[in-house]
């Protein structure tokens, strides 16, 4: 790929697991209650934000009745909410909130992504649905590379599928980095390009927002700090 907008043209297109296309099209017929008069998305979802970005933030794969629904990463759904409240807070988007594709919002240095492109029964995808998921990842942080400082990755599952991932430009040590909330590691590059600042979060999942074990306090912190990183903001 040359560009991240080829890239994403051709992720829209994928077929390559059928158990998430039969599910991403099934939920797009049956519909929530609440969307019924919606057309969803129903197909991969690419990465969102500026191709020039500084930093990137990496989840796990779309919601069904979310990304799924609306074509864009973490939008119109409680994740989303919460995700683009704490960038607006930190500096890192044009608007608190993430309503549909075309709503106005923009991202500075920012791109938003996932090892997964469809939305998986039970947000759970396999382990071969996302090794097959791979290659765009990595063709999507390459093409960031020039300009790629930071990272922040939301959740266990991210951080697990992303490392692989950077070792195609980074040096990631063994044993691996472990996954933390607040966590942060400095990849040095594989060429003489400068490093990569690693950066662990708890998931904005419903389950961690609305116990509390993810506030917005903490998550803000996390942006805070990688955007520091990553020469965003001072």
């Amino acid at each position: 790929m040359r560009s991240l907008s080829e890239l994403d043209r051709q992720v829209v297109t994928c077929r390559a697991c059928p158990r998430l296309v039969a599910w991403r099209e099934e939920v797009a017929r049956v519909k929530r209650a609440a969307f019924a008069d919606e057309e969803y998305w129903a197909r991969p979802v690419p990465g969102f934000g500026p191709p020039d970005a500084r930093l990137a933030l990496v989840g796990l794969a779309p919601a069904a009745h979310g990304g799924n629904r609306t074509g864009r990463m973490f939008t119109g759904d409680p994740s989303g909410d919460f995700l683009y409240a704490a960038l607006h807070a930190v500096g890192l988007a044009s608007q608190p909130t993430s309503v549909r594709r075309g709503d106005g919002l923009e991202l500075y240095g920012t791109r938003i992504t996932a090892p997964v492109k469809c939305a998986p029964p039970e947000n759970k995808p396999t382990a071969e649905e996302r090794d097959n998921c791979r290659p765009w990842l990595i063709s999507e942080l390459e093409l960031l590379r020039p300009t790629l400082r930071a990272v922040v990755v939301l959740g266990g599952f991210g951080w697990q599928a992303l490392l692989p991932v950077l070792a195609s430009c980074w040096q990631v040590p063994r044993p691996r980095p472990t996954f933390g909330h607040g966590t942060t590691y400095t990849l040095p590059a594989q060429d003489d390009g400068p490093p990569l600042h690693l950066f662990g979060s708890y998931h904005v999942s419903p389950h961690n927002t609305f116990t509390g074990r993810l506030t917005p306090a903490m998550l803000q912190d996390v942006l805070h700090r990688a955007a520091q990183a990553a020469g965003i903001i001072t």
